[in-house]
């Protein structure tokens, strides 16, 4: 190899690289405003309405979610909750007991799933549940870091169906401020990834659903 050919080749291993590094530094700065702007939609308060639905969803997984599910049962937003979910071996009494709550006047109107493993699988398991009661409305509880991408799935799933969604607010995470707290900003960048995934496999599902559509 001539030393022009060396040149010339170095010169465009440089070119490439450069275009790598632009492509990943445009990338990284557009994951970190979407970051900004998802931090910034996540609910700080709790909706101020009175409102009833037909069911109370509680997705597992979280500090305080089942409290706050019970006790929205308790002031009649809802005849019915459904915990999605939830271990295998856990039944309503367990978890009656995890909250600290009587079964005798909750256990009635509980009803567990055990076959979600993810966000997506929650939505999969409370539509088939939701539909074989008849049910066309819900309140959706889980953390509030959670919320987009748990209405995501959900209205996916269940696009007829009235969603109210009902944040909970683990006193870990600290959204105001975030990126003071290395754990929370740690939990929110997963929590955008995750969002931007499942946008992405909903957007390619719609895809494929409309060419095959007849």
């Amino acid at each position: 190899m001539t030393r022009n050919e060396r040149s010339r080749r170095l010169s465009t291993i440089r070119r490439w690289l450069r275009r790598i590094v632009y492509v990943a530094l445009v990338t990284l700065a557009l994951w970190t405003g979407g970051l900004i702007w998802f931090a910034a939609q996540l609910p700080r308060s709790v909706p101020q309405q009175v409102s009833t639905t037909d069911a109370i969803i509680v997705l597992t997984g979280g500090t305080g979610r089942l409290e706050t599910g019970l006790q929205l049962l308790a002031e009649k937003r809802a005849r019915n909750l459904f915990v999605s979910g939830v271990a295998r071996g856990v039944d309503v009494a367990a978890l009656l007991r995890i909250a600290r709550r009587s079964p005798d006047d909750l256990a009635c109107c509980i009803s567990v799933g055990y076959h979600a493993d993810d966000t997506a699988g929650n939505a999969r398991e409370t539509a088939q549940w939701m539909h074989e009661r008849g049910f066309n409305s819900l309140h959706l509880v889980t953390a509030n870091y959670h919320i987009p991408r748990s209405l995501l799935e959900f209205r996916r799933a269940m696009a007829a169906f009235r969603i109210i969604a009902h944040p909970v607010f683990p006193p870990q995470f600290k959204i105001e401020s975030w990126w003071r707290f290395p754990g929370t900003s740690m939990l929110l960048a997963r929590e955008f990834s995750k969002y931007l995934i499942a946008q992405l496999a909903i957007g390619g599902g719609r895809g494929h659903t409309g060419d095959g559509a007849t």
